[in-house]
């Protein structure tokens, strides 16, 4: 990381003030795709595992042992969602949060979770299916990778508007 003397304006070639403020755009959906990868999980735990019981994580096992796997889960979601949280108060405080990136990251981390248990947890590894005892798994399955990939969608473009924003605000600066 540069020492504030070494910071330079882009394009211009003069320090920049040291308190400017310096959105990171990168670190910012990092840190809140950690955000949406925890409050998803917590979601599945909570309404599929816990609410509606329609499985537990580890489905191959005893009662007991699926209870256990939901513990983990639940124990790592919330161990991502508070070091995502200390990382983004970092980012606060120190005035880098670039709000519409993470946005971004916040929705890329929810859709990226949906779909990797949909597609990996039960499609390729077959650990749990969403719901037992149905007929056709197929509408829950096609509802589950949907709504995953529709939140994945609205990540990237959140980012990629922030993205064309920041560079369009640059080149504005530059003239």
């Amino acid at each position: 990381m540069d020492a504030p003397s070494d910071r330079t304006n882009p394009g211009h070639g003069q320090p920049a003030p040291a308190s400017a403020p310096r959105p990171q755009r990168g670190r910012s959906v990092l840190v809140a795709f950690g955000i949406g990868v925890g409050i998803m999980a917590a979601i599945d735990e909570i309404v599929f595992h816990q609410i509606l019981g329609w499985h537990h994580f580890y489905d191959r096992s005893t009662p007991q042992i699926g209870l256990l796997s939901d513990g983990l889960l639940h124990t790592a979601e919330i161990v991502v969602i508070v070091a995502a949280l200390f990382a983004l108060g970092d980012l606060r405080r120190r005035r880098a949060l670039a709000p519409m990136s993470a946005w971004g990251g916040f929705f890329l981390g929810l859709g990226a979770f949906q779909l990797f248990d949909g597609i990996v947890d039960h499609k390729l590894l077959r650990v749990h299916q969403i719901r037992y005892g149905v007929d056709d798994l197929l509408a829950y399955d096609l509802a589950w990778n949907t709504a995953g990939a529709v939140l994945l969608l609205i990540g990237a473009a959140l980012v990629w508007r922030a993205r064309a924003d920041s560079t369009r605000s640059s080149a504005s600066h530059n003239r």
